[in-house]
């Protein structure tokens, strides 16, 4: 039995793992949102990046790509990269996973979702919502150790509209 991981932000892009399949679908009830400060990949603990999260959002829909691992030894090298990449975000979800919006059951169920939770006392880089001036004022001065926040996203854009579901 396969193991399913869903991405929505840079793992649309840099998978960094093995994987089976990839298939283009969306996750209902989110959104995608700047509101995860990234103090390890795209900023600094002085001066964080941002990058996306999912909040709870009724009748919204994100869209990403989900990737399926089949073998023991892919899912345990997959497990163990995501867990220190993903580490600023605090909480897993297991989701539904949809590919055509008109079904009504899903492609996939018990998808793997990284989300960074608004709660401060367990996800201490979660910035929060701010005006749009703001976040890009900071996604566009900030720079980690992976490259330029604004990198990150002109990469989620492309990737975006590569998958066909942007604007």
């Amino acid at each position: 039995m396969g193991m399913w991981v869903f991405g929505y932000g840079s793992l649309i892009w840099k998978a960094g793992f093995h994987f089976d399949e990839r298939v283009v679908g969306f996750i209902k009830g989110y959104r995608r949102v700047f509101h995860q400060g990234s103090t390890d990949h795209r900023g600094t603990p002085k001066f964080p990046g941002r990058t996306v999260t999912l909040e709870p959002a009724e009748g919204e829909v994100c869209w990403g790509a989900a990737y399926k691992i089949t073998k023991k030894e892919d899912k345990e090298v997959a497990v163990t990269y995501l867990e220190v990449r993903e580490k600023q975000y605090d909480k897993k979800a297991y989701l539904d996973l949809f590919t055509d919006p008109m079904a009504t059951t899903p492609a996939v169920s018990g998808v793997m979702v990284y989300i960074a939770s608004a709660n401060k006392q367990l996800n201490s880089n979660y910035l929060g919502p701010a005006s749009l001036e703001d976040i890009a004022k900071q996604i566009i001065q900030a720079e980690g150790p992976s490259g330029p926040n604004r990198d990150y996203l002109f990469q989620l854009e492309k990737a975006l509209l590569e998958l066909g579901t942007f604007p």
